[in-house]
């Protein structure tokens, strides 16, 4: 018995010991996909074939998880140029338990370059140009394009859906290098035009030759579609009547003074398109009782210029301010851009108007940015009286802020 019970015993471990050793990790039904890759500029478009039972693919980026899709296509993109990537794609069923993954596809390479690929997009024509700590970049229009990817020394930087973009705040006597690429963002995958041959720019550290802070350049990206009547040259031509404006405090402040006042500027005249008021029917009712400043007969004192001057006290209170006859001749400031322009600085910096101090001194002693806007038209868009209103000058403020390269400071709301 016992020599039998050896004999058993030892039949099991040598049946044992023949069982085949298998790895732990099983892929069930899932087959492997076959990768496809292509490169363009700063991006590697990636397809495979859809493998029967998945339910989303897991995507690797130089041997280490990078993202997951429901699709059989993705772009990897803000990549380096002239840099190789290594990818390859599992599929996998996340709806068994536990997750059915595949094996990884053979890897393949992409070398995302400057010079290739970009789908239907050409690449954009590029110019810069500066000025004391700021390079100006502008390009051509390309068609089909949603956008436009901005390069700065390498990098991307930034995205924008214009033609031009302004890099402030620069370190003078430094050479910084751009180039711009079109792209589509309604394309799936996203299509991007090769890059366009890159050009140097180098502030240079001099004085703004207008001694104004904003600069032509800025100006024109503010407001890119102004009215013509609405000139840099008669902005600039009014800043000697009003020298505190935009000329006290730190740089910071100056700037800020000067996207508060445009910001408003935006909001009155429609981003300048409009010199006069477009409702006429208020026209005939902007005469009030005033015994320095009485209407004359026949003239209308509707809104007029970049701040819609209005009323005959506020007429007359210019004009003897600026040594002009706007009471007995109103349109004056729709007719000559120097005038509207000195009429918006003298209300800025020299009138309460319907608030408690001026809008320059609003900025310039922190106040913020709410206070202009009770100081231009008080109840009738303070206190909820027109939200959407003051919503749009807090934009536009906040947009030319950018613009200029300074923070807007607190308060923005009145």
């Amino acid at each position: 018995m016992k020599s039998s019970m050896v004999k058993f015993l030892l039949i099991i471990v040598i049946v044992i010991g023949t069982i085949p050793l298998y790895s732990l990790t099983a892929f069930g039904a899932l087959a492997t996909p076959t990768l496809n890759v292509s490169a363009s500029s700063g991006t590697c478009n990636l397809s495979w074939n859809g493998i029967s039972g998945a339910t989303g693919y897991d995507i690797y980026r130089n041997g280490n998880w990078y993202r997951w899709v429901s699709t059989t296509s993705t772009a990897d993109t803000g990549l380096s140029n002239g840099t190789t990537y290594t990818y390859t794609v599992a599929a996998q069923n996340a709806n068994v338990s536990p997750i059915d993954t595949s094996p990884q596809s053979a890897s393949k390479t992409c070398t995302p370059s400057s010079g290739g690929g970009g789908g239907s997009l050409s690449a954009p024509t590029l110019n810069v140009s500066a000025s004391s700590a700021t390079c100006s970049l502008s390009w051509n229009s390309v068609s089909g394009a949603t956008g436009y990817d901005v390069f700065r020394n390498g990098t991307w930087y930034r995205w924008v859906n214009g033609l031009s973009t302004i890099d402030s705040g620069l370190s003078n006597g430094t050479t910084y290098t751009y180039t711009v690429s079109a792209q589509n963002a309604n394309s799936t995958p996203i299509v991007t035009s090769p890059q366009s041959a890159s050009k140097n720019c180098t502030p240079n550290g001099t004085t703004n030759p207008s001694g104004f802070i904003v600069s032509q350049a800025q100006f024109n990206q503010m407001f890119p579609n102004r009215n013509s009547f609405y000139t840099y040259s008669g902005l600039v031509a009014a800043l000697s009547s009003f020298p505190a404006f935009t000329n006290t405090g730190s740089d910071t402040i100056k700037k800020r003074e000067a996207a508060a006042f445009l910001g408003n500027v935006a909001q009155e005249t429609g981003h300048l398109q409009h010199i006069v008021e477009i409702n006429t029917a208020n026209y005939p009712f902007y005469c009030a009782s005033h015994a320095q400043y009485p209407c004359a007969p026949g003239k209308q004192y509707y809104g007029r210029g970049p701040i819609q001057l209005s009323w005959n006290y506020n007429y007359g209170a210019a004009g003897a301010a600026l040594g002009l006859p706007l009471l007995s001749n109103p349109d004056l400031v729709a007719q000559d851009a120097s005038v509207a322009w000195k009429t918006a600085l003298w209300f800025w910096v020299t009138q309460t108007g319907a608030g408690t101090m001026t809008s320059h001194n609003a900025i310039v002693n922190g106040v913020g940015f709410g206070e202009t806007i009770r100081t231009i038209n008080g109840s009738i868009e303070c206190n909820g009286g027109s939200p959407q209103s003051v919503n749009n000058r807090v934009s536009y403020f906040t947009n030319f802020a950018n613009i200029l390269g300074v923070s807007t400071g607190s308060n923005l709301t009145c």
